[in-house]
C-alpha cells in the first residue's frame, strides 16, 4: 500500500468534530511503516485537524462551543461568503498534526483521538495522510 491516502468525509453540522482515529490507524498499519512520522493534513480553509480526548464526547462539544464564543459573527467582517468565524477557527486550531509512528502504530495518549474539525458545514471534505518512514 502507498504511504499516502486521502480520507473523504461528509460533515453533517455547521460545527462538528469527526473522529478519524480508526481510519488513520488503519492507514498506518497498511503502510507497513515500522517507524517514522505521520502527517495528517486538511486542505480546507474553514476546517482543521486536532488531537484531543475522544473518550468523552463532551470534550469535542465543549471545544466547539468555546470556539463559537471566541469567534462569533461580527458586523465588521468583510469576507463576502459570511463565514469569517469558520476561517478564524481554522487558523486557531490548525490544518495539520504530526504524529510519531512506532512499531507500525501512530503514538497517541490513552485518551487521545484524531479529529477532523468542521467549522462551515455541512460539506464534503478531505484529509490527506502521509506516512514518512524514518
Amino acid at each position: 500500500m502507498s504511504n499516502y491516502v486521502t480520507i473523504e468525509l461528509k460533515s453533517a453540522q455547521k460545527i462538528e468534530f469527526i473522529d478519524i482515529s480508526a481510519q488513520v490507524r488503519d492507514h498506518v498499519r497498511a503502510s507497513k511503516c515500522g517507524s517514522g512520522i505521520l502527517l495528517v493534513f486538511t486542505p480546507h480553509t474553514t476546517a482543521a485537524v486536532t488531537i484531543n480526548e475522544n473518550a468523552d464526547p463532551a470534550v469535542p462539544h465543549d471545544i466547539g462551543e468555546f470556539l463559537k464564543r471566541l469567534a462569533p459573527k461580527q458586523d465588521y467582517f468583510r469576507h463576502g461568503e459570511g463565514n469569517s468565524p469558520a476561517h478564524i477557527m481554522s487558523s486557531l486550531v490548525g490544518a495539520s498534526e504530526i504524529l510519531v509512528v512506532n512499531n507500525g502504530e501512530p503514538i497517541l495518549g490513552s485518551w487521545q483521538g484524531i479529529f477532523f474539525c468542521e467549522f462551515d458545514g455541512p460539506r464534503q471534505r478531505r484529509v490527506f495522510l502521509k506516512v514518512i518512514p524514518g
